[in-house]
């Protein structure tokens, strides 16, 4: 859900994770295999010279994405080789590696040209669930707590995780804890009243303030845009993308980040803007025939909520969602304005952190962007499940999922993606872009809570709230 819920997660379905030794699996001797090994040293070194040097003379195609993949080592830690799939042959390999940082798993397949000197020709890296054959413990709670804390400690220590982590049981906070640095330059430490930036994690706000309309009768959720912007650019589009097609991303509206949105990066100042620098622009698909994540979908949710309710979007959710929640460090206010409790972010630019200033939007929106704790993230939670903000029928409507995400086993609600931990059953979203990244699940049957912010690169906090989900206990 990733979760731009969609710039982490979908950038990050190349790469993964993971953290303890594992028995050693052979590698075949074969072209393939030797070639497997090599880039796997050259990988897991953490030397970019010899990273560089190995795809040169070994995989001439790969050098045009040399960068990226070293930014991928610095993110996952390396791999750790699991098994060697039957599929493998003497000219192609294919592998199940774990991140050594977390516990996802990826499947890797590389193939060698089949003459002298065996150059790889293809390699390819997808996430996947995490196999049956390898489970994870599920822990006592104390234990979990006590596992949950030498992760911490280690990440902080190795300078990969910044932010802050809480851990609630039956709604209440049984674990938080605050780590690293707000501002580096100042020597200012995160604390649990931090302002971290949650990305697109406001999508569950924006998903709750329109299921509210919805409760109200104000808004019906398969009537197409244009009943509420009849004056809409596009008029195929709103002609056609409803409501329900917006919360589950199957409308073809595309994203808004590229060309245009650097070239405009801080003149879109309103939701009215994004409207005009993208509102002509046709669906990309046929609206309801696929899942692909939109944030510019949700920036249309927004103005929806705008016309249907005559408030700001900003006013509408502080009235209707933050405010009965109780959320008081949450919002989307302008990066110029001064605010001594938001932490900078940092992100990794060619080895070394620097901050996020130059990549931030004017402010956040509807798709994501504003700023939250994580005790707010618990009292969003709570009242959602409290039925503070929705009744509970509505509740359930925006939380189940509906459309299945590709290649994650997961499917996308409204505003929410549910999701399965090691036969774990929860609910959130998360959020990630540059120096930013954070995830909100409610698990087992709304039991537990885990909230997690970071003011690092992606994958930074989902690495420890994926750690924390997959080991809670079984009941």
């Amino acid at each position: 859900m990733k979760f731009a819920f969609i710039f982490i997660r979908m950038m990050l379905a190349f790469l993964f994770g993971f953290g303890i030794g594992f028995a050693q699996t052979a590698i075949p001797d074969t072209p393939a295999g030797k070639a497997f090994q090599g880039w796997l040293d050259a990988f897991n070194s953490a030397d970019g010279a010899a990273y560089r040097d190995f795809v040169h003379k070994n995989w001439p195609s790969g050098v045009k994405s040399l960068d990226q993949i070293l930014g991928f080592r610095a993110m996952t830690g390396g791999f750790d080789l699991r098994k060697i799939d039957g599929a493998s042959t003497p000219s192609k390999l294919v592998a199940l590696v774990q991140e050594r940082d977390s516990d996802q798993f990826g499947q890797l397949t590389l193939e060698v040209d089949a003459s002298e000197p065996h150059q790889i020709i293809h390699f390819g890296v997808r996430a996947i669930p995490r196999p049956a054959e390898f489970p994870l413990p599920h822990l006592s709670f104390e234990n979990l707590i006590a596992a949950v804390r030498d992760k911490l400690q280690q990440q902080t220590a190795a300078d990969r995780f910044s932010g802050a982590v809480l851990i609630a049981k039956d709604g209440r906070p049984v674990f938080s804890q605050a780590y690293g640095l707000a501002n580096r330059e100042r020597g200012i430490a995160n604390t649990l009243q931090t302002r971290f930036r949650i990305g697109s994690m406001n999508k569950m706000f924006t998903a709750v303030a329109a299921l509210q309309l919805v409760q109200a009768g104000k808004l019906n959720l398969d009537a197409p845009l244009e009943t509420y912007l009849p004056d809409y650019p596009n008029k195929d589009l709103a002609s056609k993308v409803t409501i329900r097609q917006l919360l589950t991303h199957t409308g073809g509206t595309g994203d808004i980040f590229g060309p245009e949105f650097e070239a405009h990066r801080l003149d879109v100042r309103t939701l009215d803007d994004y409207v005009k620098l993208y509102g002509r622009r046709a669906p990309e698909f046929e609206p309801g025939s696929r899942f692909e994540y939109s944030n510019y979908g949700f920036i249309l949710l927004g103005v929806v909520i705008q016309r249907v309710s005559g408030q700001s979007y900003y006013d509408y959710v502080r009235k209707h969602v933050y405010g009965p929640a109780g959320m008081t460090s949450t919002g989307s206010e302008p990066e110029n304005e001064p605010d001594a409790k938001r932490s900078i972010g940092y992100t990794d630019v060619a080895g070394k952190l620097q901050p996020n200033t130059d990549m931030l939007p004017y402010r956040g929106t509807s798709a994501g962007g504003g700023f939250s704790t994580v005790p707010d993230l618990l009292r969003f939670a709570n009242a959602l499940q409290e039925h503070k903000l929705l009744d509970a029928p509505n509740t359930q409507m925006l939380t189940a999922g509906k459309v299945a995400m590709p290649g994650t086993g997961n499917s996308y609600a409204f505003g929410f993606g549910e999701r399965t931990f090691n036969g774990t059953q929860c609910f959130g979203h998360n959020g990630g872009a540059p120096g930013m990244n954070g995830d909100l699940e409610v698990c087992a049957g709304n039991r537990y809570v885990v909230a997690v912010l970071a003011n690092r690169d992606p994958n930074a906090a989902e690495k420890i709230s994926g750690f924390i989900t997959n080991r809670l206990p079984e009941k």
